[in-house]
């Protein structure tokens, strides 16, 4: 059996900025060739301002065009309960460059319950309407905090292996209108980070949008679920796989990349359960070894379940994953039911005094 992760785990937390906390220096790492382009895709939607001429922009992930699919029903039928996420042998996160061509990350695929989505985000929604809702001084900024993995297909001298990313820390800071920010991620930056200022290849400073909000555009969404589905629905036409996928994953996005107030989590909540094929996972295991329930919806294109994390006793958002559950995908078929192609999960989120200073340590 696959061990678990055994290393303590920081809680998803709210804190003040502490303007004495430096970021320590963080280990560069060369960019992985043939790396998982999902995680890619997201890093570049959130920072499509970034001025590195270097940095790909890649496609929507080929391997997901390739994969070859089975019937959802036999698949899913056949899915198991408990939900272990590997994250090294031994049970805990390995450090260092080896991660790069280390093991796939796997995990046993959660129950599905087809009918329980909308009774679990109601509770869910309750739950975030309540929770606390700082807000920013002036010159503040929104610090996200989150540990990421993924697993994909590398190819070397016309071999291909399926590799698992090394585990690691994206640290990101923007200013509330989005103008202005830092980030420092491993493998996507260097050791000091890299600006997320700057103008877009027609020299014009990039307006926030839904694939790419700044906390300031985030409170001019509407709060009414229905309208706010509606919006996404209009704005994200034609993109993705189908437009209940690309609904459900744009909800998922401004879920884990950005910071909403309270009344609008809920109402992302809210809008998830009236999407069509969103069902509820018994176990799923987030990039932090936390378990809780899942809120899912599964990509018949793809063969993957994109699943949003939840405490099972507080119902906190922890984090997201995307699990292979149908078809083997991947360049020759490497990625099988049960590969965890993609998980992140959140640490902080907080609002801090400057860029590249970090929140206090006390809770």
């Amino acid at each position: 059996m696959n061990p678990e992760p055994t290393e303590p785990r920081t809680a998803n937390r709210h804190e003040t900025g502490d303007p004495s906390a430096v970021l320590p220096a963080i280990g560069e790492r060369d960019l992985p060739p043939g790396r998982h382009q999902f995680h890619k895709e997201r890093l570049m939607n959130r920072i499509h301002e970034d001025r590195r001429a270097a940095a790909p922009r890649a496609p929507r992930n080929p391997l997901l065009r390739k994969a070859v699919l089975l019937p959802a029903a036999t698949a899913l039928a056949g899915a198991l309960v408990v939900g272990v996420l590997v994250l090294a042998p031994g049970g805990t996160p390995a450090t260092g460059d080896d991660r790069a061509t280390g093991p796939a990350l796997t995990t046993r695929v959660g129950a599905v319950d087809a009918h329980g989505a909308p009774r679990l985000l109601d509770r869910i929604s309750l739950a975030a309407a309540g929770a606390e809702a700082p807000r920013p001084r002036a010159g503040q900024y929104v610090y996200i905090e989150t540990r990421s993995a993924s697993t994909y297909v590398k190819t070397v001298d016309d071999v291909s292996t399926l590799v698992g990313e090394p585990l690691h820390t994206r640290q990101s800071w923007r200013s509330p209108d989005g103008r202005k920010g830092w980030l420092i991620e491993p493998g996507n930056t260097g050791p000091e980070g890299i600006t997320l200022e700057g103008t877009d290849e027609q020299g014009n400073v990039p307006e926030p949008h839904l694939g790419g909000p700044s906390h300031d555009y985030l409170a001019t969404l509407p709060t009414d679920p229905d309208e706010l589905l509606r919006k996404i629905y209009e704005e994200t036409e034609g993109q993705g796989n189908g437009k209940d996928q690309q609904a459900f994953t744009t909800i998922g996005d401004l879920l884990t990349e950005s910071w909403p107030t309270p009344e609008l989590t809920a109402a992302l909540y809210r809008a998830a359960a009236r999407i069509p094929g969103v069902v509820t996972v018994d176990s799923a295991t987030d990039a932090a070894g936390r378990k809780g329930v899942a809120v899912a919806r599964l990509d018949e294109f793809s063969g993957q379940r994109t699943e949003w994390i939840f405490d099972s006793r507080t119902l906190t958002f922890l984090g997201e994953r995307t699990v292979q559950v149908v078809g083997d995908g991947g360049e020759g078929g490497l990625i099988k039911p049960g590969t965890v192609v993609f998980t992140h999960a959140i640490m902080v989120r907080a609002f801090v005094d400057d860029i590249r200073v970090t929140p206090s340590a006390s809770s």
